[in-house]
């Protein structure tokens, strides 16, 4: 082979190494090489695909702020203080337990007056069913609903005469009494044998009522 044509293969292999290179190149620098969904960048070299309907992962900062609603407390229910009202193993000593304030509401006066004409002559037991059946009788709807009311509703109470009370002996024993009896009356702290009677008379007479007898204590007969 002469020189010249060794010369001219030379230079040919050497264009076709350049033109080889050059290509590879290209091909490394070219940014967009990888296949769709494919992240070269991938730890370990592993090639993830996103799955159809993935959720795609959003910086913190692009996602919408939440509102939490702070719950609100309930407020508590307002009881009255247990000291307020003294507790006793038996009616007699509940009522030597009970205040005697030096002037009393209207209301209870009202009530209180009602257990002194009406039963002060009985036992405590009696006179708490007399206050228990004025307090029945406001709260029933069927009544005027205060106590007063109650009392001196016309024709109801024999003791009422002209929309006003009798004189009451006030530092009498019976009124003493009578008192601590209403606010028992009132409170409900000590049951009575005739909870829920609205109707009473006294024993000696039959007004043959047609109402449910609920029973008899001492010189009262009681229905509802």
């Amino acid at each position: 082979m002469s020189s010249k044509l060794r010369k001219a293969r030379a230079i040919a292999v050497s264009a076709m190494i350049i033109a080889t290179l050059a290509s590879a190149s290209s091909i490394l620098a070219e940014p967009n090489s990888s296949p769709a969904g494919v992240n070269p960048a991938s730890a370990g070299g592993l090639v993830q695909i996103p799955l159809q309907g993935q959720v795609q992962e959003q910086p913190l900062s692009s996602l919408p702020e939440v509102q939490i609603e702070q719950k609100r407390e309930i407020p508590s229910e307002i009881q009255t203080p247990e000291a307020e009202y003294p507790r006793a193993t038996t009616l007699t000593a509940l009522v030597s337990a009970m205040p005697q304030p030096s002037e009393l509401p209207r209301e209870l006066n009202c009530l209180a007056g009602a257990i002194y004409f009406e039963a002060k002559s009985e036992s405590l037991s009696g006179q708490l069913a007399v206050g228990r059946v004025v307090v029945a009788r406001s709260k029933s709807g069927r009544f005027p609903n205060s106590y007063c009311g109650v009392v001196f509703q016309p024709s109801q109470f024999s003791f009422v005469r002209g929309g006003t009370m009798p004189g009451i002996a006030r530092g009498s024993r019976q009124w003493r009494n009578a008192v601590a009896i209403a606010q028992i009356a009132h409170e409900g702290s000590w049951r009575s044998p005739v909870e829920g009677a609205l109707y009473f008379h006294a024993a000696r007479v039959s007004p043959a009522w047609r109402m449910h007898r609920i029973a008899q204590v001492e010189n009262h007969v009681f229905y509802r």
